[in-house]
């Protein structure tokens, strides 16, 4: 394929693969990957069960054209809950929806975890503007210090703050545990959770009889054929991004237009083919390799992280389709260029052969003119050529690149760069014959540390019946546990409960506790 720049003037989009070295020989021995690949596209769109884990279908890309949803019904409720989001959020900034003391409200509070925030806090960075009618704040962790830095945010003006939840399930520990601390600050302050609340989960989900049972002010549907990674586009990020003033129909019909482009046979013509091959040249279709994405634009340099839970977790499996064990995966790091020069640029180019790059470039600097800096040129023009002579100079040392341009860093492009990565993890997917769209490996680490409270909780009890002090190995010979997990456990208890205290010494295994 001797073309290597492409340009789709009906979006704006713009692609440049020539540092990626997609010749004819590759693409000519990729084409049974490529017909495939895009058969499987197909047969996604078309409502096939794409997690026959639990039986699910895999349905974002109806988010932004309902009309491709397999059932008139599906239509129907994703149609719904865009008019009810639209309509909620156009009463909430005209002041309609009062707050508790019949105040407008000013912000709003989102709890959520991973795609219940991720996308959201992205969208909500790249898009914010001074003239934003709602500042949005992000409750993404169970950490008490970045509550309380939340919090202290609206000190004062609390009742002005809505929060939303949002969980599929309604019982994500995490959000569990940022709901319950909203709701006491709330309460402390004398004011009603529920009359600042709404919720956005699974029809029937204990958070959602929860919030019908306390009468908050709206509850919206999550449903199970949208994963939270390829949740952005549904209630979870289009009410918050709503209230804070985004253009959320530009939104849409942003990713709209790219999934069209993405429906495309020829490579050249389909920019997230051409994304999904140019992973394949670097990886081999193995795990193990990183993608560095380097967005040019302060505005986007939440983009890698959000691309770390969209890419690592769809394309991170232990096994392939057969089950055979495979260990796919493919890391994505990155912040912004070009901090990123004075950073881990010296590594990526001088050092091992394990990364490609992937620039992103927005064509408009700012809003009106910019002045000249130095030598007739301006700091974007700078900006500009910091990005080409990186680009240079990696391809000098053998390092793929890859070069997407937009126009400008609207919400249309917005929406489109985000369509663009989702149907590019689809189709790599199944060119190394993956599942994207399970991810059991995250269940893990959540089923042992449910294990390691309840360890918690028995020691401290045996503590307090005992009466008197005891090291960690004493009471782990007694649970039948690790010492070392029962001293971790008790050494940050006692950091912050006053019932616990702790005689910590050199070595650390004679270290005693004991409940006051």
């Amino acid at each position: 394929m001797a073309k290597t720049l492409a340009y789709w003037p009906e979006t704006g989009l713009m692609l440049d693969w020539s540092g990626m070295d997609l010749d004819e020989a590759f693409l000519a021995s990729m084409r049974g990957k490529i017909d495939d690949a895009l058969a499987g596209m197909r047969e996604l769109e078309n409502g096939a069960i794409a997690n026959p884990d639990e039986g699910r279908m895999v349905g974002h890309y109806w988010l932004r054209a309902p009309s491709l949803a397999p059932t008139a019904g599906l239509r129907a409720e994703i149609e719904d809950c865009l008019a009810r989001v639209k309509d909620f959020a156009a009463r909430v900034r005209s002041g309609e929806v009062k707050t508790e003391k019949g105040d407008r409200f000013r912000r709003v509070i989102v709890a959520g975890i991973g795609g219940s925030s991720l996308g959201p806090m992205f969208v909500s960075e790249a898009l914010r503007s001074p003239g934003d009618p709602m500042d949005l704040l992000f409750l993404d962790n169970t950490d008490p210090a970045g509550m309380d830095a939340v919090f202290s945010a609206v000190k004062g003006d609390l009742d002005a703050a809505l929060t939303i939840v949002i969980s599929k399930s309604g019982g994500t520990i995490e959000t569990r545990n940022c709901m319950l601390e909203a709701k006491h600050c709330y309460e402390a302050n004398g004011l009603s959770f529920a009359a600042h609340a709404v919720c956005v989960t699974g029809a029937g989900s204990k958070l959602d009889e929860t919030a019908k049972a306390e009468g908050w002010l709206a509850r919206f549907p999550m449903w199970d054929w949208v994963g939270g990674r390829t949740s952005v586009m549904s209630a979870v990020g289009l009410l918050p991004l709503a209230l804070q003033g985004v253009d959320i129909d530009a939104f849409l019909a942003g990713a709209a237009a790219c999934d069209a482009l993405g429906r495309a046979t020829r490579p050249e013509e389909n920019p997230a083919l051409l994304l999904a091959l140019s992973w394949y040249r670097c990886t081999g279709g193995q795990g193990g390799s990183t993608q560095v994405v380097l967005p040019y634009k302060d505005s986007l340099s939440l983009f890698a992280k959000y691309l770390q839970q969209l890419l690592m977790e769809s394309l991170g499996k232990e096994t392939d389709l057969d089950g055979a064990a495979v260990h796919q995966g493919l890391a994505v790091m990155g912040n912004k260029g070009t901090s990123d020069q004075h950073s881990y640029v010296q590594q990526l180019v001088a050092g091992p052969d394990n990364v490609f790059v992937t620039f992103l470039r927005v064509l408009r600097d700012r809003e009106g003119p910019s002045i000249e800096v130095g030598e007739n040129s301006t700091s974007g023009d700078y900006l500009n050529a910091f990005l080409l002579g990186t680009k240079q100079a990696l391809e000098a040392h053998g390092k793929r690149t890859l070069l997407i341009t937009v126009p400008t860093a609207d919400a249309d492009q917005i929406g489109q760069l985000i369509a663009l990565f989702e149907r590019a993890v689809g189709l790599y997917a199944r060119m190394i014959r993956i599942n994207a769209y399970h991810q059991p490996a995250v269940e893990y680490g959540k089923k042992a540390a449910g294990s390691l409270i309840a360890l918690k909780n028995a020691a401290f009890e045996i503590l307090r019946a005992e009466g008197r002090p005891m090291t960690a190995g004493q009471l782990a010979k007694r649970l039948h546990a690790a010492q070392r997990d029962v001293f971790s456990l008790l050494v940050h208890c006692a950091a912050n409960d006053d019932r616990l205290s702790c005689d910590l010494c050199d070595p650390p295994e004679e270290s005693t506790f004991a409940a006051k």
